[in-house]
Order: structure tokens, then sequence, then C-alpha cells
């Protein structure tokens, strides 16, 4: 099984710490980076696609400048090779859709869906 290197966008740094320690545990991650906002989150995509790339990206809607649907969006034009997902306290339907409408794989809702993104941390990479 191969390692996910896996980049966050999460504006909170106790959760973006908390969610890292449990996803490098539970499953098959390595954290390559973070941002805490839409435009820093693009700019380091940006690069990491240059350079070695990224398997997955797990994106928070609200942040402290921008919003993961700017973050979703940029990716789909970048053509980014990486599954993005969405983790979020607010995965109400209409946020559900506009996310997979902008390309990602998933939404996952923070209070209670942790164990799916595990789940899918692990799907994905075993292939």
């Amino acid at each position: 099984m191969s390692r996910l290197k896996t980049f966050l966008v999460e504006d909170s740094p106790v959760i973006r710490s908390n969610l890292a320690a449990a996803l490098e545990d539970l499953a098959p991650v390595d954290i390559v980076g973070h941002a805490a906002s839409a435009d820093d989150a693009i700019l380091q995509l940006e690069t990491l696609i240059e350079q070695d790339g990224f398997d997955l990206v797990i994106i928070d809607i609200f942040l402290k400048g921008g919003s993961g649907l700017d973050v979703l969006s940029r990716l789909s034009k970048l053509r980014a090779p990486a599954r993005p997902v969405v983790l979020t306290n607010y995965a109400t339907p209409e946020i559900r859709a506009e996310c997979l409408h902008l390309g990602a794989d998933k939404v996952f809702d923070k209070s209670r869906d942790i164990d799916a993104l595990v789940g899918y941390c692990n799907e994905v990479a075993a292939g």
C-alpha cells in the first residue's frame, strides 16, 4: 500500500494539527503541506504540481481568506492529478452538491465522518 502525499487546507491550527496526527496514525498518509487561506493553498499546490506532486487534498470550506470552493475551482482548472476531498462542518446538501460539481471526489462532515475519511484514505492508497 503506497502512502498518500496529502495537502491540508484548514485555517484552524488545532484542527489541522489533530487531523494531521490522526490521519498519519490511522491511514497511509504523509502530510506534505498545509495552508490556511485559498490563495496560499493555490500557490503551494501549483508549486507541488510542478515538483513531486501530491495524491490527496483535504479542503475545508471556510478559510481565513477565500473559500475552499475557490481552491476546488482552481484545482479543476489546473487538472491536478490529486483527489480533492472536502472536510467541513457545513456539509449541507447544497454545499455537497456545489463541491461535487467543482470536482471534489467526496465531501465529509467534520463532526461525524472522520472514520469515513480514514477509510477513504485507506481505499485510495490500496488502489
